[in-house]
Parts: structure tokens; C-alpha cells; sequence
């Protein structure tokens, strides 16, 4: 079977720690079948790949995403500590918070539910999709031989339906409500550091937004709102006299929907680069205001910042970006950390099971790296491999690529692997020249076998 190169183990070596002996040397197994198997990634195909089809002890290796406890919270906690390290060793750390759906079907798959899609839908057509939603906070680190900012994610939380909680008598935890544990999560892994958290309209409530200003120190979340917002001006000072208690908030702010439109508008020039690496010209108007919600967090001091394509002098036009809302920031930093969102690479995904994450205890509840938690790590041997070789771009007739994609990735993580379990060498020096034994190496005939079935259309009846 293919083993680990000594180049890739070194990286893998910190997750030791974190398995027993015999659950160690199965996860190595299928993290090695998982990198090499095409198409889709399950226990069967990751064993199938390196010649393993025929142990009849394959039970237990799907054993180790059901039954073998081992905590996947640990091993979330482990795999940022090397991203941050490797990739973004100073200044302020940018993560991204998003929910994905991991299309899944069958009738024994726990917390299987019918969600939206939201790779396939849009304004006017509207998809729903089985499978299993979950919550994924990550890294947006800027890697410098790939000229892109991509989105590792090392930090996954299942987030079940109502319906999930309610068949099982269970009190129904919202997208937000795991989502503001997951920062919490990570500033006590990270004390030190800067962190800027960036989400969409969904995390935009001011329950997340608080838990995150209350922090020591507060972590920094640019997200949008919506433009009939209701804002306020700081409260006035006390005077000495009046009776009652003081006032919370001031006189109300006109809506950001007149802001593109007042004259009074003060627009500030900012460049900013998108992911693509194009730099564009955008137009800016900044303030402060404070937003009210009745509860314990009933005051947040919020950063309005409506942007526009830049243009030429005159009135101003419409906005075409939708205001952001960032506690405790600075005004430049908010149109840079949402300009720099990352790209999430397609690769591999964990061999799937049943359960919709690996056992930690009986009692907890599973935080871990989630169904793309092998590309930040692909990313990190890349990275190291690239010190000592520099990656290049496959290139085709078709398709002139100038810098090097996760496509490019995998298949330099693949090459290596397939050169350490079939050590291919040049033609030598002498006239008599050795051939490889018949039939061909069984992994090799498997991973060929599973690439034509999974290129073969399924007939209908």
C-alpha cells in the first residue's frame, strides 16, 4: 500500500498526539486513499485505492469516524496552529464565516435534512438539496506562489435542522447561535492575535456582533446590513437635574438609503484588490452609529460603510455595495477585509460515514475540521514542497494557466504519494533494461478502474 513520503510526514506528525497507536495508523491509511481515490471519497474507495479490498477487517476502519473516540476539537486546534505559522506568521489574522451543505442521501445518515443550495439556486430559481449543513469558520490566507487568497477551513460545526431538534426533543440552536461559540473557540486558542471575522447578511445580528465585542481583546466583524437599518447617534451627556434613568441611544440617523443620494455625502478613494488579483477604484463613506435590541446587549457601536465604484465628480449615484457593520474597526479596514475574500479550492473531502462527524464522548457535541478539512493541510505540504521545488502550473493547448491552481496541488500531492508507493525510475545506463513484473501493481489498476467507472454515464430504465 502507499505510504507517506518522509517530506510529508513531518506535517502530519503533530496529529499523532491526538489518536491511540492502531487508530493512528488506519486515519494515515485513509488519509492516503482519500488524496489518491477519484471521484466520490468514501471508507470503501479510500481502502479500495491502495490495495486494501480484500482485509477482512475493513469494518474497523469505518469504525474510526463512528465508533473510536477521539476528539475532533482537538485536531481543529492543532491544524490552525500550523496554517497561522506557515502562512500568516504577523499581523491580523482575516477568517471567514460561512455555512456550506454537504450533499448527502440515504435513510441511516444522522441529521440528514432538506436545505437550500446555494451553489445552484439564485434570485429567480430557487434548488433545495439533501445533505448535512454545517458551519465552517476559515483562514483566509494570501499565498504568495499561488498569487490568490483561499479560504482553508480547520473549523466545522454541524448545524442540524428544527425539525432534527424537535423529533428528538431537543432545544433548536440557529446558525448564529453556533456560530458565535466558534470565535470564542478561537480567541482562547489565539489570545494574541488580531482577529477579523467576515460573514454575510446572516450572521449580521447583534447577539453574535456583541458576544464578539465583549471579548479581551474584541475581535473585529465586518458583515452587511440591511439598508432600512434603524441608527442612532451616541447618546448626549447627563445633565444634572432630570429625573429617570439616562438616555440609551440619541436622535435617530437618516436611512443609509439617503446616504448615496445627499450631497453631503463625504466619499473617500480606496484601492482595493479582488480575489482575481484585478485592483479596483472604489468610493467610500464612513461613519459611526449605534444599533438598540432589548436585552443584555442592547446597545453596539457599529461602522456604516456604504461603497461605490469610483467616478467622476458630480452628485453622487446609487450605491451598488450594501453598508457594512464592523464593531470596533477602523474605516479602511473594512472594505479591505471584505474586498480580500478567499476562494475555497475543491479537492478531497473525508471519507464519508453515516455520522455527520467523528465520536467525541458521549455528552459533547463534534467541532471538526468538517467535510474540507484535508485541503488546508494539502495547502501546508504544497507550501513546503514549493520551498524546495517550485510548483508549475500544468498547461494544456486550451487552458494557459500562469500560476498554479489546488488542481495543481492535488495532483503534486498524488505524484509524490505514487512515487513512494511505485518507485518509477529513468531508463538506466546499461544496454539491458529491466522491466516492471506483469500484471501491473494492483493500487494503480484500482485508481484506473474507479477513474473509468466514475467517468461512465449511469444507464437509465
Amino acid at each position: 500500500m502507499p505510504s507517506l513520503p518522509p517530506a510529508i510526514v513531518p506535517l502530519l506528525s503533530p496529529f499523532a498526539s491526538l489518536f491511540d497507536v492502531r487508530t493512528w495508523r488506519k486515519a494515515q491509511i485513509l488519509l492516503t486513499g482519500v488524496i489518491l481515490a477519484p471521484g466520490r471519497r468514501t471508507v470503501s474507495t479510500a481502502l479500495y485505492v491502495p490495495g486494501l479490498q480484500d482485509r477482512g477487517d475493513f469494518a474497523l476502519f469505518h469504525h474510526v469516524l463512528s465508533r473510536v473516540s477521539w476528539s475532533s476539537l482537538a485536531v481543529s486546534r492543532v491544524l490552525p496552529g500550523q496554517l497561522v505559522r506557515q502562512l500568516v506568521p504577523t499581523g491580523p489574522l482575516r477568517l471567514a464565516i460561512d455555512e456550506t451543505l454537504e450533499r448527502r442521501w440515504g435513510e441511516r445518515i444522522e441529521a440528514l435534512g432538506v436545505y437550500r443550495d446555494p451553489v445552484r439556486s439564485s434570485h429567480g430559481h430557487f434548488v433545495k438539496a439533501k445533505g448535512l449543513r454545517r458551519v465552517s469558520l476559515m483562514l483566509l490566507a494570501e499565498v504568495s506562489w499561488a498569487r490568490r487568497v483561499w479560504a482553508l477551513p480547520f473549523l466545522t460545526v454541524p448545524a442540524p435542522s428544527r425539525r432534527y431538534h424537535e423529533t428528538r426533543g431537543r432545544r433548536h440552536k440557529t446558525i448564529t447561535d453556533w456560530a458565535r461559540r466558534m470565535p470564542c473557540l478561537l480567541r482562547r486558542w489565539l489570545p494574541d492575535r488580531e482577529l477579523v471575522v467576515v460573514g454575510d447578511r446572516t450572521y449580521a445580528t447583534l447577539r453574535l456582533l456583541a458576544a464578539c465585542q465583549g471579548m479581551e481583546p474584541p475581535i473585529t466583524f465586518p458583515t452587511r446590513l440591511r439598508l432600512d437599518a434603524v441608527l442612532h447617534d451616541p447618546p448626549p451627556p447627563r445633565r444634572p437635574g432630570p429625573l429617570g434613568r439616562p438616555r440609551v441611544v440619541g436622535a435617530r440617523q437618516p436611512s443609509l438609503q439617503a446616504v448615496p443620494s445627499d450631497p453631503a455625502t463625504v466619499w473617500t478613494a480606496l484601492a482595493q484588490r479582488w480575489p482575481d488579483g484585478t485592483r479596483r477604484h472604489l468610493q467610500a463613506a464612513t461613519g459611526t452609529a449605534l444599533r438598540i435590541r432589548p436585552g443584555p446587549a442592547h446597545r453596539l457601536p457599529a461602522l456604516a460603510a456604504p461603497a461605490r465604484p469610483e467616478r467622476a465628480p458630480g452628485p453622487p449615484g446609487p450605491a451598488l455595495h450594501r453598508p457594512r457593520l464592523e464593531p470596533h474597526g477602523h474605516p479602511h479596514r473594512v472594505p479591505a477585509a471584505l474586498a480580500g475574500g478567499g476562494r475555497v479550492p475543491g479537492g478531497p473531502h473525508p471519507p464519508g460515514c453515516r455520522n455527520p462527524a467523528p465520536v467525541v464522548g458521549s455528552r459533547h457535541r463534534p467541532h471538526h475540521p468538517g467535510p474540507a478539512g484535508p485541503l488546508g493541510w494539502l495547502i501546508l505540504v504544497a507550501h513546503h514542497r514549493h520551498r524546495a521545488r517550485s510548483l508549475r502550473p500544468r498547461q494544456a493547448a486550451w487552458h494557459a494557466k500562469t500560476v498554479p491552481t489546488f488542481a495543481d496541488v492535488l495532483a503534486g500531492v498524488r505524484h509524490v504519494l505514487w512515487m513512494q508507493a511505485l518507485p518509477f525510475f529513468m531508463s538506466p545506463t546499461t544496454p539491458d533494461i529491466r522491466k516492471r513484473p506483469q500484471p501491473p501493481p494492483t493500487p494503480l489498476l484500482a485508481a484506473l478502474m474507479l477513474r473509468r467507472l466514475a467517468q461512465t454515464p449511469t444507464p437509465s430504465f
